[in-house]
């Protein structure tokens, strides 16, 4: 079964689809003619997005959003259904970086990560799940991240706030379980996309290390995006896809202390840094 065939509707809800994951998202759901709710805090890039999802056989809508405010997530159910009867699917892909050592990020900083990348989130599910209830059939899409599962140094707030997307959604499986609501989890490293145009930190040295990661990272949007695909046909919890996520997550799994000396070492021993090329 396609996902067309599953959700003959056709209608999707993305957050932070003015760029990068959310774009990419957006015009794969084009591609096949769906209808698609483009949302972002900055209106003129949801915009844009509209009109490439127009130019690839879609029909957008676009809205802006601050995913922080529980008004402006309900209001994107709302659009969805006064325009199209209700949504298929949501994707809350919203999200910012936040890193340094734990105790020099300020309490401001803490604060405004977990109200986007954790908080956003709950409102999206919170706001989409009676229409599905309703409907009897939909799909939530949780982009989280491996560093909710294996929770890097220097990255404690979007460490934090991602597991935290990854354990509400193992929540919600086992809540919507004999449901036709499914909920998928997506887990990436990193991958090139604008994610550090919004990014706070403590010390330049945390930029050009994350900067590093992009520079050697094993996935694209594109790829990215195409497994979230598969997986929401296939109802699948976990997107885990690329080599260096599973490795990670395996070892932390079956060999946890192992896992944690050596990750320990590379870091505090500034190999890291000597590999990234980060002075």
């Amino acid at each position: 079964m396609n996902i067309s065939k599953k959700y003959p509707n056709k209608r999707v809800v993305i957050t932070g689809s003015g760029s990068g994951l959310g774009q990419t998202l957006a015009l794969k759901f084009a591609k096949l003619g769906w209808k698609v709710l483009i949302s972002d805090l900055f209106l003129d890039r949801a915009k844009e997005t509209e009109k490439l999802v127009n130019e690839a056989g879609g029909q957008g809508i676009s809205a802006q959003c601050d995913v922080a405010k529980w008004e402006d997530v309900l209001n994107l159910a709302q659009i969805a259904e006064k325009k199209w009867g209700g949504a298929d699917i949501i994707i809350n892909n919203a999200g910012v970086p936040g890193v340094g050592i734990m105790e020099d990020i300020p309490i401001k900083d803490w604060q405004w990560i977990i109200d986007i990348n954790l908080m956003g989130v709950i409102y999206g599910c919170k706001a989409f799940l009676p229409m599905f209830k309703k409907q009897g059939i939909g799909h939530i899409v949780n982009i989280a991240s491996a560093a909710g599962i294996v929770s890097l140094a220097e990255m404690g707030p979007y460490n934090v706030t991602k597991a935290g997307v990854i354990s509400l959604s193992e929540t919600l499986r086992m809540e919507l379980a004999g449901t036709k609501i499914g909920v998928t989890v997506v887990c990436p490293t990193f991958f090139k996309t604008n994610l550090m145009d919004q990014a706070r930190y403590t010390d330049e040295k945390q930029l050009a290390r994350a900067q590093g990661f992009f520079k050697f990272s094993l996935g694209t949007a594109n790829s990215v995006s195409r497994h979230i695909m598969r997986s929401i046909k296939r109802n699948r919890l976990y997107v885990v896809t690329q080599i260096d996520a599973k490795l990670y997550w395996k070892m932390k799994r079956y060999i946890p202390y192992i896992y944690f000396k050596v990750m320990g070492f590379v870091y505090s021993s500034g190999l890291l840094d000597k590999v990234l090329g980060v002075k």
